[in-house]
């Protein structure tokens, strides 16, 4: 992945010009730097004016079908598609403006607004076949990487269990969805076109309740103190089974793939065991 991503850095100043001047952009420097992500994101403003956001993607498994999740959506709640290079992995966003990370109301605004984006964004794609892979296929490269790192595991009798619900929640029910995957609140931003919008979905089709997990993993004060609590009141927002989020959240603390398991991961894994 080091060697991937350097090749891509190489690549990035050559990209930006074409890009510049296929679709005759004036960009600003990056929002961030990128040593750690898996995008360059600047601003630009197009001949004519108008306001956008320029994005190069770091090839990814879990992202690589983010330009046609966004055109799937189509603004309804995400940000809009104004132009795209898929063989360059670049997009020419919908500015939201003033861009404000939804992560700066507190967690308890935060669960109604997302919760009112994620019923949103729910629903089945239109005509098969459609180029969207299943949750399965996320979670069995999960699966493999956690199994590599077997030696490492904290409580093997957890990561087992996580494993197995990995394998058993995302097999493919009728009433699957496109999933956004990774929502959380610091990927919903303030807009003028709607008072929130999403961005950097990660589409896969599967089980609505586990859109639930990535926001509630991003709060956790709150699933230290009340685990069942937390998840039980996020869940009922949803209109999503409880008991399927408590055990989405279980697998994702066990048996997700991480350097090192933490001792909050394995906390909450035993809290909810």
């Amino acid at each position: 992945m080091r060697g991937e991503r350097a090749f891509w850095l190489e690549r990035v100043p050559e990209t930006v010009r074409r890009l510049q001047e296929r679709w005759d952009l004036s960009l600003s420097p990056p929002f961030e730097r990128i040593d750690s992500d898996s995008s360059w994101v600047m601003p630009a403003v197009l001949g004519d004016g108008t306001r956008a956001v320029l994005k190069l993607g770091i090839p990814h498994m879990e992202a690589a079908h983010e330009l046609e999740g966004l055109r799937f959506w189509d603004g309804d709640p995400t940000v809009r598609v104004l132009e795209a290079d898929a063989d360059l992995d670049a997009m020419l966003l919908e500015a939201c403006e003033p861009g404000l990370p939804l992560r700066r109301l507190p967690e308890a605004g935060q669960d109604v607004i997302m919760a009112g984006l994620l019923r949103r964004l729910w629903r089945a794609p239109l005509i098969p076949p459609w180029p969207f892979r299943t949750l399965g296929f996320m979670l069995s490269s999960w699966a493999e990487e956690t199994l590599a790192a077997a030696t490492d595991w904290p409580d093997a009798g957890l990561t087992r269990e996580g494993l197995r619900l990995f394998d058993e929640l995302s097999r493919p029910a009728p009433h699957d969805v496109l999933l956004a995957t990774d929502l959380h609140a610091g990927n919903v931003l303030s807009a003028e076109r709607e008072p929130w919008l999403v961005i950097d979905p990660k589409p896969f089709v599967g089980d609505r309740a586990y859109d639930a997990t990535q926001h509630l993993l991003n709060c956790p004060g709150r699933m230290r103190a009340d685990p069942h609590g937390t998840i039980g009141r996020f869940a009922d927002s949803l209109e999503v089974d409880p008991s399927r989020v408590r055990l989405w959240m279980f697998a994702r603390a066990a048996a997700e793939p991480r350097e090192t398991w933490t001792d909050d991961s394995l906390a909450l894994a035993r809290a909810l065991a």
